[in-house]
């Protein structure tokens, strides 16, 4: 990684192609980029898990640190390729009155003709289509389970500001939920007459998925709480008995459906990368993501503006 101090946007781009021929790459097959929003404390570990993802999706990678907004504006930055990135990166740390404005830095740097989506680690704007950076990009991604305050609202104030092209990985954590229990009704074609899902007392996940338990069966749902981790059991219930799927350990899941033998499912809680990696695969609106929401807030102005 190159270091650039008190720069700018043309010698960060300028700097990207010195590191492509130094690679021996001058043209990579970069397929989109990756705006990365951190504070200072958590650029590390976002920029290594970002970094994981891009061996799936080879990408510019732009990590935007965000520095006090007070003083003279300073914009320094590390660039480079290779070192494990399947694309090229950039952290660049923003101070002074050039905080209030990081799309001027970030604008000129985004690929030509390539899709951009954009991240939040933690705490991610309240509506982040209106956000001068999450304008700039087609998928936004945020993840309630990572805010620092309020985490019980995190996910209802996603809700009410969501538009076509957001998601949260507090949803992406629950695939393997919804595959399985889909999987499970295919196997016993029952009538569910209600349903439960118990996680921890906190838990945006928990809450998407019995959401989508109920828009899907319309049925009752139950959140109950558990000391986890994560989500731990659903049940549904049907007059044959119920279909039950229990995780007590985030590995290993026990299936439990009427007159049938138990048997053990893999179910392990997946890494930030991996998460990331499966939002970055579809860049078009998720229209079952954006059903669940109005249903679990439907009294929000949830639109696909």
């Amino acid at each position: 990684m190159i270091e650039l101090t008190d720069t700018n946007s043309s010698a960060i781009a300028a700097e990207f192609v010195r590191a492509r021929t130094r690679a021996g790459s001058p043209a990579m097959g970069m397929v989109m980029t990756l705006i990365v929003v951190v504070d200072e404390a958590s650029s590390e570990a976002a920029m290594s898990n970002a970094r994981k993802a891009t061996h799936e999706h080879p990408a510019r990678v732009l990590g935007v640190v965000l520095g006090s907004a007070r003083g003279k504006p300073v914009v320094n930055a590390q660039v480079g390729t290779g070192a494990g990135w399947g694309g090229e990166a950039a952290v660049i740390r923003l101070s002074g009155e050039v905080v209030k404005h990081a799309e001027s830095v970030v604008l000129p740097l985004l690929l030509p003709d390539s899709p951009v989506a954009i991240w939040w680690p933690h705490d991610p704007p309240a509506d982040p289509a209106s956000d001068p950076l999450g304008a700039l990009a087609k998928r936004r991604i945020t993840d309630a389970a990572e805010v620092a305050r309020g985490r019980s609202k995190a996910l209802e104030v996603q809700c009410a500001s969501y538009v076509a092209g957001n998601t949260d990985l507090a949803w992406t954590r629950i695939t393997a939920w919804r595959a399985l229990l889909a999987a499970s009704l295919d196997q016993h074609p029952l009538k569910v007459t209600r349903a439960s899902v118990t996680s921890e007392r906190v838990s945006p996940s928990a809450d998407l998925l019995a959401a989508w338990l109920r828009s899907r069966l319309g049925v009752e749902v139950k959140r109950h709480s558990s000391q986890g981790p994560g989500i731990t059991e659903v049940v549904m219930e049907t007059k044959q008995g119920p279909i039950r799927i229990s995780r007590s350990d985030g590995r290993l899941a026990t299936f439990t459906s009427p007159n049938r033998p138990d048997r053990p499912i893999a179910l392990k809680r997946r890494g930030l990368p991996e998460l990331l990696a499966e939002e970055l695969r579809r860049l078009d609106e998720d229209d079952v993501y954006a059903a669940t929401i109005r249903s679990l807030a439907p009294r929000t102005k949830a639109s696909s503006r």
